[in-house]
């Protein structure tokens, strides 16, 4: 089958950074569901593994972590899918990734796909959506107010694929008021258009223009990215006693500063739950599932911004390298082999 992959990790502008390759087509059993993919997108955890994972020697390595597509075979232990079921999922960094013609996922992390999507919008939005679900609700837990805070959140990083979901997610599921965070017109726009109440400039001090919006000390900040270079202010403008979570990898984190707020950190990685095996495992299959209720009720919308033709080499380098600027919005989404 066709797929893409790489031998050694590095720059994205070298020849073999991502090849077209073939390789053997797998076999669904236990848990598994075989799916022939019809999209995929890319997230910045794609260009962080091929910049610093090597494979074995002689492997490829593929990467991938949203995709689109029909089901084709089943293992003996699944209950939830029969072959011919549309599906999406983000699947398990452990694993081998969705950029191939065919991939195994275990069927607990996977949901049903929106039916009012196209396969190139339903891509754009799992590892994103259990991402924002999970730190939203799993570890902030926005539904629990703060006492004597703003019922706010802060959302830092408001026009990327985390952030662009995350905006979303808090106007159809909470009366929280939205603060995004974007740096340029085109992307102030969006995150306008997504639902964000408030747009500040994070390429400014924070503290500042959030005081200047009159609504109080926000219960709860989001950091998407760069989280490093904005702590100084989180620490000044968020409540007592608020929540603060990040998702990026900062060199450094010194989170003593909160400790005076009593400020509570919380980390959010999509993988987790099935990269141990979990006992609630599921839930990733079940907020999917959510999302894709959100989605074909009108409440939420695709957060894809670019769609590549064909899933090859050319086009996820192209991909990779847009993601690396660190200025995309949205999604970058490639669909057909």
């Amino acid at each position: 089958m066709k797929a893409v992959g790489y031998r050694t990790a590095g720059p994205v502008d070298r020849d073999d950074a991502l090849v077209d390759i073939e390789i053997e087509r797998p076999r669904a059993g236990g848990h598994d569901i075989l799916v022939e993919v019809a999209a995929v997108s890319v997230n910045p955890v794609d260009a962080k593994v091929r910049q610093g994972s090597n494979p074995q020697d002689g492997q490829w390595k593929v990467l991938g972590w949203d995709a689109v597509g029909r089901v084709v075979e089943i293992g003996d232990a699944v209950s939830g899918f029969k072959p011919g079921a549309e599906v999406y999922y983000a699947g398990s960094i452990a694993r081998a990734g969705a950029n191939s013609q065919f991939h195994l996922v275990d069927e607990r992390i996977v949901g049903r796909k929106p039916q009012s999507l196209s396969n190139a919008e339903a891509a754009a939005l799992p590892l994103t959506a259990i991402t924002a679900w999970e730190m939203l609700f799993d570890r902030l837990d926005v539904r629990k107010a703060v006492a004597g805070a703003a019922n706010a959140i802060l959302i830092v990083g408001g026009a990327g694929g985390v952030g662009s979901i995350a905006i979303q997610l808090v106007r159809a599921l909470t009366d929280l008021t939205v603060i995004a965070t974007a740096s340029r017109p085109e992307t102030s726009q969006w995150v306008r258009d997504l639902g964000a109440h408030h747009v500040i400039d994070h390429s400014k001090p924070l503290a500042e223009q959030v005081e200047a919006l009159g609504i109080g000390e926000p219960a709860f900040v989001f950091s998407t990215t760069e989280t490093q270079r904005h702590l100084g202010e989180i620490v000044k403008l968020i409540a007592p006693q608020g929540r603060f979570g990040l998702i990026d990898d900062p060199e450094m984190l010194d989170v003593l500063p909160f400790k005076r707020k009593a400020v509570s950190t919380h980390w959010e990685l999509m993988f987790t739950r099935p990269l141990f095996g979990t006992s609630d495992m599921g839930e990733q299959g079940k907020l999917l599932d959510a999302v894709a209720a959100l989605i074909d009720e009108g409440r939420i919308r695709t957060t894809v911004s670019e769609v590549l033709r064909p899933i090859n080499a050319d086009n996820l380098k192209k991909a990779h390298g847009l993601i690396e600027t660190g200025r995309a919005k949205g999604k970058i989404v490639l669909e057909g082999f």
